[in-house]
This record gives C-alpha cells, sequence and structure tokens, in this order.
C-alpha cells in the first residue's frame, strides 16, 4: 500500500555515456504486479517505476534531452515526467529539480533512486519505508547500507529536502549529506542491489542474467 506523502522520485536525465545508450530503455525483466493491464515494455525504468509505485503516492521521473523517448514509457507505467532543462549541469540539478516538483505536487517526503540502479525487492523497500515512517523527529532521512556502503534509494523528510535545495547546484548530494549526517538513519541491509551500478555493458549483462534466472 502506498505510504501517504511520499513521492518516488527517479533521476534519469544522464547521457549513459559508458553505458552507450540509454540505461533507462534497458531491457529489465519485470517484477510482480498487481495492477490490471499490461506495461508498454519491460525496462529498467519501467521496473523501477513499479516498484516505486508500490510504496509511493506517485513516481516523478526526472528526464533531460531524452525527454521525448521516455514520455510513452513513464505516462504508461502512471508515473508522471518532469523536464530538467539543463541537464548538462549534473546530476545534482535533476535532483533539485524533482525536489521542487515533489513540493510543488503537496508532498513533504520523497523515495529518491537513480536510474541505473536496478530495482530492488518490495521486501527491502517496505523494510526502508518502514524505517522511515517509524524514525525520530530528530532524523531527516533513511539511508541503505551494504556491507557499509551507503546505497540508493534515499529516503528523505522535508528538513533534508530543504537542505538539498539550499545547496549549491556546484554541490553533490554526498556532500549534502555529510553535512547532515547526524541527522541521517543508515540502515544495514543484506540487499546487495542498494550499492550495485549498471554503468557498463558488462555490468548490465551480469545482472540481468542472474535477475532472468530467478
Amino acid at each position: 500500500m502506498p505510504t501517504f506523502g511520499l513521492c518516488g522520485v527517479i533521476l534519469a536525465a544522464g547521457q549513459s555515456s559508458r553505458m552507450g545508450h540509454d540505461k533507462a530503455l534497458l531491457r529489465w525483466p519485470s517484477g510482480n504486479d498487481a495492477s490490471p493491464g499490461p506495461r508498454p515494455q519491460s525496462t529498467l525504468l519501467s521496473s523501477s517505476i513499479q516498484a516505486l509505485s508500490n510504496h509511493c503516492e506517485l513516481v516523478l521521473v526526472v528526464a533531460g534531452e531524452n525527454a521525448k523517448n521516455l514520455r510513452p514509457i513513464v505516462y504508461g507505467c502512471g508515473g508522471d515526467l518532469v523536464v530538467n532543462a539543463a541537464p548538462e549541469l549534473g546530476q545534482f540539478s535533476s535532483l533539485q529539480v524533482g525536489l521542487r516538483e515533489v513540493l510543488y505536487r503537496g508532498r513533504d517526503s520523497a523515495m529518491v533512486t537513480l536510474v541505473d540502479r536496478p530495482p530492488l525487492q518490495d521486501e527491502t523497500l517496505a523494510t526502508l519505508v518502514e524505517a522511515f515512517r517509524s524514525r525520530h523527529y530528530g532524523h531527516w532521512a533513511v539511508v541503505p547500507e551494504f556491507q557499509g556502503n551507503h546505497g540508493h534509494p534515499i529516503l528523505i523528510g522535508r528538513e533534508m529536502i530543504e537542505a538539498f535545495l539550499r545547496a549549491p547546484v556546484s554541490s553533490n548530494a554526498r556532500q549534502v549529506e555529510h553535512s547532515c549526517q547526524q541527522r541521517i538513519v543508515y540502515l544495514e541491509t543484506t540487499d546487495p542491489r542498494v550499492t550495485t551500478n549498471l554503468n557498463t555493458p558488462e555490468a548490465y549483462a551480469s545482472l540481468k542474467s542472474l535477475q532472468s534466472a530467478r
């Protein structure tokens, strides 16, 4: 059941230079889906939208120059598209564009992930959401870890959203997180996907083969 007020944000405006083509459009085995009707296609992006939709009221996808190509997938999966007019400023600019839209939509918390992160299992996402919902009022965010390494998605409340939006566009998310470290719950998980990047064709082929075999 989606959590009231929680908005999913998928950052997908990058040029995917190391992969060679748009990572959002990579074929990916579809997960379990209880909603009626077929998905337009099973891609890394559509699977991520589906996964976040199980826990979020709505899902925003931040695109850049690839917006035209992503639009049918995003809307076909029930998400909403937000365009970063200056994606050349980097990933942090896309994060800020997405978070401004979260506030504009009247939400005050977000589950943020990157399109090159494979969708997590539903039980992992449920654990993160529960940790976020039950966090102490002085904690602004929940960040998953695997073997001591920080990963995605990150779940952030209004205070953390504002911290990201106050930072200059030349910043990066890690710098802002570090400055708010005492306000963050770092949650150790057993799911290695929280720290998995699909940046190269080799990484994609390896993980896709494992996923298809399940």
